[in-house]
């Protein structure tokens, strides 16, 4: 890995297929150590296909595309930082933190509980989020347990009063995106949900810095897994690709920031990563994005704004109650890191 490189992107192949993360990454880095690999695993600097993984042993795929890092990423959130905006018996409206996978990758959906510890996800954390909120609101149904009681608790019981706050999680934010998300709490909710999303009948809107001044545009393509350089892109080709899948997002500029804008960017479509391939491809690299400043030439778009993190937020949620019908509105502020930031920014930049 080059020095002036935050990480160094790795692209399995058939060779890889079946092998443990450990192997894959001795395979791709024959210079390496044993120990030196499962060293970088420990010390959370090894991503796959964007979510960290602390799991040597987990078997990858030829479709896996492993990201290692040149530093450690930051220690898991736990339940303590999930916040909740609206809580009923059938929905949880959650505001994720930044450093989270949403949901558990399909891979590891039988991981046994204590590898899952390693890295929780937000779909693992919101119950118990759920039941320190009704405690601490005396609301809950199942007594709050007394301090000697929580130190006898069994793990059998423990898990028994979790998954009667288990959510669904029903769409999804990348990892290092912040913003509002919805749970449902009941699978028949999860479904009346998921097809309000895809009948586009839910707002979604977020709030980007980007790069240079976008117009007020809707962007309507195809994306596809592989645009031709390892990476999710827009299908440049009319040959058919079992990965494509239709875009659609609305960009409005709302304010001049120096060389940057803050973009407002409605979802018309849930697609992974819509919003920072969209702009990227036009010329409006998101602030902070370390994957699409890779141009198709293999030129780099180079960011000199110093955001933390991908400047990207889910900002507000508009949805119609899926049981009572009632009209349900949320806005989420940034939140302190991308605040501090752009607050920066602007002083910089005045």
């Amino acid at each position: 890995m080059d020095s002036s490189q935050k990480f160094k992107l790795i692209h399995l192949d058939d060779e890889d297929d079946g092998l443990t993360l450990s192997k894959s990454l001795k395979r791709h880095l024959p210079e390496w150590t044993w120990g030196s690999v499962r060293d970088a695993i420990l010390k959370r600097r090894v991503q796959v296909n964007g979510n960290l993984c602390l799991d040597a042993a987990r078997k990858v795929t030829p479709k896996d595309v492993v990201k290692l890092w040149k530093d450690s990423l930051p220690k898991p959130v736990d339940a303590t930082a999930i916040r909740l905006a609206y809580v009923d018996d059938f929905l949880v409206v959650v505001e994720k933190p930044p450093a989270v996978t949403s949901t558990r990758h399909f891979e590891e959906r039988d991981l046994s509980k204590k590898r899952r510890q390693l890295q929780p996800t937000l779909e693992e954390l919101v119950p118990q989020a759920l039941i320190d909120h009704f405690q601490a609101y005396k609301q809950s149904s199942i007594p709050s347990p007394t301090r000697k009681q929580q130190l006898y608790e069994s793990a059998r019981q423990r898990e028994h009063r979790l998954k009667k706050y288990s959510v669904i999680a029903v769409h999804r934010l990348d990892r290092d995106t912040s913003g509002l998300m919805i749970f449902a709490r009941t699978p028949s909710v999860a479904q009346t949900l998921g097809l309000m999303f895809r009948k586009h009948e839910v707002v979604r809107k977020y709030h980007a810095v980007v790069h240079g001044y976008p117009e007020a545009q809707t962007f309507d393509n195809i994306l596809v897994r592989d645009r031709g350089d390892g990476v999710r892109g827009s299908k440049q080709t009319d040959a058919p690709d079992p990965t494509e899948q239709r875009a659609i997002t609305h960009i409005q500029p709302l304010e001049k920031i120096g060389p940057y804008s803050l973009v407002e960017c409605q979802l018309e479509t849930g697609r992974t990563h819509q919003i920072r391939i969209h702009l990227a491809e036009a010329g409006h690299l998101l602030c902070g994005d370390t994957i699409y400043g890779r141009n198709r030439d293999g030129s780099r778009t180079e960011d000199v704004s110093g955001a933390p993190r991908q400047a990207l937020h889910s900002a507000t949620l508009v949805f119609k109650h899926p049981i009572s019908g009632e009209s349900l509105r949320f806005k989420m502020p940034w939140p302190a890191d991308l605040f501090q930031w752009l607050k920066q920014l602007r002083s910089d930049h005045r």
